[in-house]
């Protein structure tokens, strides 16, 4: 697990979007987001939370679409630049700090909660998932976006699968091998855990 403060990811929030997946500039990236989050989403407008949503990309694209996105992030200087992205682009989509092992928000008042690259750096993943699982509606989603990265950090398939078992029914592992969704070729596992129930 890997613990960052606040003020690391402050200042980190400056360059954060020159990753091509973290900042969605490049529109074959984007487009490629787009089509793996938007067919597994209920029809739009769903009400979506983004924990540990960075500076904003995916909860942008997601309003965007038409869904109701609250982003949650650690970092005020994420949240800021969250909020200027989502001005910039039009979209009405919400961003609050907070952190994203305890969400500021209430038990069962979202369809879908999502997370890219969040649960392999909490420090109790386990109770976290169980925590965000408690936030959906009945019948509600959970979407992680994880990887098993090359440098030998990170969660495999299997492990994120499991922590999702721990608290629900089902968990479908879909691997996200395509370099477009990157912005180049990969060298570790990338995967998306999609739960129903």
């Amino acid at each position: 697990m890997l613990e960052r403060t606040p003020e690391f990811w402050d200042a980190q929030a400056a360059t954060f979007d020159e990753q091509p997946d973290h900042g969605l500039r490049d529109p074959a990236v984007r487009a490629a987001w787009a089509g793996v989050l938007l067919p597994l989403l209920p029809v739009a407008p769903s009400s979506v939370v983004d924990l540990g949503c960075g500076t904003g990309s995916l909860a942008v694209l997601l309003a965007g679409a038409g869904h109701a996105v609250l982003g949650v992030d650690l970092s005020a200087g994420m949240v800021a630049a969250a909020e200027a992205k989502a001005r910039s682009a039009g979209v009405p989509a919400e961003f609050r700090r907070g952190d994203a092992s305890h969400p500021p928000v209430p038990p069962a008042s979202c369809d879908v909660v999502l997370a890219r690259h969040v649960v392999w750096a909490l420090p109790d993943p386990a109770a976290t998932v169980g925590r965000w699982v408690r936030l959906l509606r009945p019948g509600g989603l959970l979407v992680l976006v994880e990887g098993r990265w090359k440098t030998g950090g990170g969660l495999t398939a299997a492990e994120c699968q499991s922590l999702v078992l721990g608290h629900r029914r089902h968990a479908a592992v879909r691997p996200l091998p395509d370099p477009a969704l990157w912005g180049g070729p990969i060298e570790d596992e990338r995967y998306l855990v999609l739960s129903a129930s």
